[in-house]
Parts: structure tokens; C-alpha cells; sequence
């Protein structure tokens, strides 16, 4: 902090010379920018909120004829929502809840802050306020580790490991990696408090295993020669979910996205290491999405083996299956919907994917059908159902099957973001409902008896859900056949009623044609 109070104060000195030695000389105005402003590179509804946190750019852009974002000089008081000096009127979004669940709440005032809590911004300031200094530096220079409850999250500076002799199994989260002395810093840790945030010690909710045997060291590691390797760049410790499952692999990249926030910053200038104690690779079908938040390839940890490495500035990041965390089975109250945090993130994705919105066009609905080459869950008749679709005049329809082998995903995101209506079987595929335009429907044909899941997510995002209601009017091919347990409904192919599905998908243009974000919308109506 005072680094950057330093810099503005230095760059008005700076350009208070300039005016003093010739104020009316244009020759003096500066040739280059006084920020590389081209590495901001957010939506432009973002750039208001980015600004409120970063001060030391607003002095640059009020004192540089360079600065592309003067416009929204004015508009420094719109705050995400977590910080201590944003005002409620300001924040990027709020949830709206229809009523108040009875037994989490008695007003749908509480319902909104609960939700906003759980899932929105609400539970980014939470993790921010748990933040405490857990080794705290002896002297400037020093090493420090400050982390939220749990170790969930945690922020390192001049942090040592030792990778000479790693003991690698097939085990990817291995709980005893390190020994004591193998990771740390020079700072004086208290080691009681540290080791009491043990409790939710688990590879997938928690870096205690990771951190458990942090080391105060006698020494500075980057001074007395025991670094191998220095890291100078940013580093993001990631334990990364199914990377061939777009739900699951997807919490990994809404909490990367979250824990950019914690830590305030959105470079890509960043190094993304993969924390695996494995010897094994990681299919990722998504990796394409790796370039919203890094210039370079992620990095496996075992590239570091057999060297001592200290990084000046590591980060470990939210985890994608943290108790309470966002986004896998978090329990939220009913009846609520529409987070800014989600809503940002597919902003966030879109834009640095540079995926765009083509449409949509006056007097059609734009429908997307997302076919399955599983074995299980197929729409057995579904070009009959696209055939019924495209008999009326309303409606554009298309039949898409997102193969990651032919299809990549960025024109998957294209394709997904471009629908008014997608319609899909339950399966990790309805995951694409993050980037639908505000205005659409997402329309889980058959929940297969699994209720929550999209519907969970399509109010976190903010999008109209809906399912199959009427079960004589669907029909299973057969009771389904789980390998280990038997009977099950999410192991068979379905076929479904002609006329029932069309007046179903008439609901659901109905609802986008009186969105309010909806271009040609004709009348008021609610927007869920």
C-alpha cells in the first residue's frame, strides 16, 4: 500500500514539473502512457469497479492524455460489494428473492443478504475478512504467510520448497508430501494458531496437508543460497477437479476467478502451477479457458523436482470442493437468484475469450439442442422434436454435440452464448448455461431425478430455468441399468411427448421475449 501511495505521489511531482516548466508547450505532454492500460483488458462494465480498488491507476489516468478510461473517472464509488468503504446502492448486483424460506429466514430482505452472503460478493468480503498473518516477517525482505479460515486460501511471500527427493505415487493429493524443513520462510509463525485450521484438512477443500509442515526457517532462503530456482513472477497454486467433466472442472476456474478478487488483481502475467504429487498428466478438455487468466501453459509441480525453488510472491487458491464453497453442492436458500459474482465471471470468460454476441434478431428465437454421444441420457427422438420446433416461424433451431475432439471450445462458448433457448439432457454439458446472454432460458429437458444441480446453478448465473414437468408424458427407454446400483434413472435414453416439449419451449420464448434485457422486449414483466 505504500508502494502504490508512493507511485501517485511521485507521478503528480511529475507531471506538476512539466506544467511548471511549460505549460502551454504540448511537446510536453508525455509520449508514452504512464500505465500499460492495454494489460487491464476487462469488460468494459468491469473498468469502474477495477478502478474503486486500484487507486494508484486513477492517478495515472487523471494525469495522463494517454488514458482510455477518463470516462469512468466519475464513476469511482461503483464497488464490487466487498469492500469496507462500498455503499449497498453501488454494488456491481444484488440477488432478488421471490420469498423468504421459512427456517433460514423471516423477511426477503434477510433472504437477499443470506444469498448474497452464500454466493455472491457476500462471500468474497467473507473470505477477505477471515484473512490473518500467520507468519508474520521479521524485516523488510522477509518472508510472510497470511491465509483464510481453514487454509482454504493463502497468500505467501519468499516462500521455499524443497523438490530435491519427492516421493511420487500414483496418489495426486498425497497428504504427506513434505517433511518438515521442506517448505517455509524466514518469519515468525504461530505455530498453535497455524495448525488449529486443521479441521477441514481434505484435498480438495483445504491446503492444510500442503501447509501443515510450514517451517520457520533461521534464514533467508533467496540470500544464503539455497534456492535452486527463484520464481520473480506471481505464482497460483491450483489442486485442480475432473478436467474432462466441464462441471466439475469449471469450479476450478470460478474460484481461480474468486480468489482473483481476494487477492486483487486480474494480470495474466502469472505462472498457474497444477499442485499434484502424482507422476501422472491431466487431460483437460477445457484448456482453452486457461487463457483468461495466464499468458504462459500451466506448469506441473513436478517440473520443479530435484531443485530447491522459492517463489517471491505464491498464492494458493480457492478450492473447487470446499464445504460451503461455490460451486459444487453449496447449499444455498430457495427461492433466490441472480449473483453478480457469477454474472461477472461469464463477463470475465466471454471477453477475454473474446467471444461475442451476434445477436439476438428481431422476431425469432434462437434455440440450441444439445445432443449426447454417451450411452446414457440421449434424446431418442430428438430430431423429431427439432423438426416440431422449426414448423413455426418464431424459431431458429439447431442441433449442436459438443465433441471436444471436432468442436473447440471456444465455438462451443460461440454457439452457447448465441442461444435464447438451450435445451440439453442433465449432464455436465447444461454447465454452458454460465454463458448465456442474461435474457435466456435454460431448459434442463429431464432432471433425471436430480433436482437441484442446474437449477442451482442457473440461479447462481441468473438465468430462467426450466425442466420436464409431466412424467406420462416422457418415456424412458428402459429403468436404467447402473453398474453397481442397479435401477437408476440416469442410466437409460429417454424420448419425449411432441406436442408437450413444443408448448414448453413456447413458455420459454415467452419468458425471453419480456426479458427485461430482451432488445425488443414488448411489455414489463419479471425478469426470472
Amino acid at each position: 500500500m505504500l508502494m502504490l501511495l508512493a507511485f501517485g505521489v511521485l507521478l503528480q511531482e511529475i507531471w506538476a514539473s512539466i506544467h511548471d516548466e511549460n505549460p502551454a508547450d504540448a511537446s510536453n505532454i508525455p509520449e508514452v502512457p504512464l500505465f500499460s492500460y492495454e494489460n487491464i483488458n476487462l469488460p468494459e462494465e468491469h473498468i469502474p469497479y477495477f478502478l474503486h480498488n486500484n487507486q494508484h491507476i486513477v492517478t495515472a489516468c487523471k494525469q495522463d492524455p494517454h488514458c482510455p478510461y477518463k470516462k469512468y473517472l466519475k464513476k469511482l464509488k461503483s464497488c464490487w460489494g466487498y469492500e469496507k468503504s462500498c455503499k449497498p446502492e453501488k454494488r456491481f448486483g444484488y440477488p432478488t428473492c421471490d420469498y423468504a424460506e421459512a427456517g433460514w429466514v423471516s423477511t426477503v430482505e434477510e433472504a437477499q443478504h443470506t444469498f448474497w452472503k452464500q454466493a455472491d460478493f457476500g462471500y468474497v468480503k467473507e473470505r477477505i475478512d477471515e484473512v490473518k498473518t500467520y507468519c508474520r516477517p521479521k524485516a523488510m525482505g522477509d518472508s510472510s504467510l497470511e491465509c483464510s479460515r481453514y487454509l482454504q486460501y493463502c497468500r505467501a511471500k519468499n516462500l521455499y520448497i524443497d523438490l530435491r527427493s519427492p516421493e511420487r505415487t500414483h496418489d495426486r493429493f498425497n497428504e504427506d508430501f513434505f517433511q518438515k524443513g521442506q517448505i517455509g520462510g524466514h518469519c515468525n509463525l504461530d505455530v498453535k494458531a497455524f495448525l488449529a485450521e486443521g479441521q477441514r484438512k481434505s484435498p480438495l477443500q483445504s491446503w492444510f496437508a500442503e501447509l501443515q509442515m510450514y517451517t520457520e526457517l533461521n534464514a533467508r532462503p533467496t540470500e544464503d543460497g539455497s534456492c535452486d530456482v527463484v520464481i520473480d513472477k506471481p505464482t497460483y497454486f491450483m489442486k485442480f477437479d475432473a478436467g474432462v467433466n466441464m462441471y466439475h472442472h469449471f469450479c476450478d476456474f470460478v474460484n481461480l476467478y474468486i480468489t482473483q478478487h481476494v487477492n486483487n488483481s486480474f494480470s495474466t502475467d502469472v505462472n498457474i502451477v497444477m499442485w499434484d504429487t502424482s507422476s501422472y498428466g491431466y487431460g483437460d478438455l477445457f484448456s482453452e479457458t486457461w487463457t483468461t487468466f495466464t499468458d504462459y501453459e500451466i506448469t506441473h509441480l513436478k517440473s520443479y523436482d530435484s531443485k530447491r525453488v522459492c517463489f517471491k510472491e505464491a498464492v494458493f487458491a480457492l478450492l473447487p470442493r470446499m464445504r460451503y464453497g461455490l460451486f459444487y453442492n453449496t447449499p444455498l436458500i430457495s427461492g433466490c437468484h441472480g449473483t453478480g459474482l457469477f454474472r461477472a465471471f461469464s463477463q470475465h470468460v466471454l471477453h477475454r475469450l473474446n467471444v461475442t454476441q451476434d445477436g439476438p434478431k428481431d422476431g425469432k428465437i434462437r434455440v440450441t439442442i444439445l445432443a449426447r454421444s454417451t450411452a446414457y441420457r440421449k434424446i431418442l427422438n430428438q430430431n423429431e422434436l427439432a423438426s416440431a420446433l422449426k414448423t413455426l416461424s418464431l424459431f431458429d433451431v439447431q442441433i449442436v454435440n459438443y465433441k471436444y475432439k471436432e468442436l473447440e471450445f471456444t465455438k462451443q462458448l460461440k454457439l452457447t452464448h448465441n442461444s435464447d433457448i438451450f435445451i440439453g439432457m442433465h449432464g455436465a454439458g447444461l454447465t454452458h448455461l454460465l454463458f448465456l446472454p442474461d435474457w435466456a432460458v435454460i431448459f434442463e429437458l429431464y432432471n433425471c431425478e436430480d433436482e437441484h444441480c442446474y437449477l442451482d446453478l442457473a440461479r447462481l448465473r441468473g438465468v430462467h430455468y426450466m425442466t420436464w414437468q409431466r412424467k406420462d408424458k416422457v418415456f424412458p427407454q428402459d429403468q436404467g441399468h447402473h453398474p453397481t446400483l442397479g435401477k437408476h434413472p440416469k442410466f437409460t435414453n429417454y424420448s419425449f411427448d411432441v406436442e408437450e416439449f413444443v408448448r414448453l419451449v413456447l413458455l420459454a420464448a415467452d419468458h425471453v421475449s419480456h426479458h427485461s434485457k430482451w432488445p425488443f422486449r414488448r411489455k414489463q414483466r419479471d425478469e426470472f
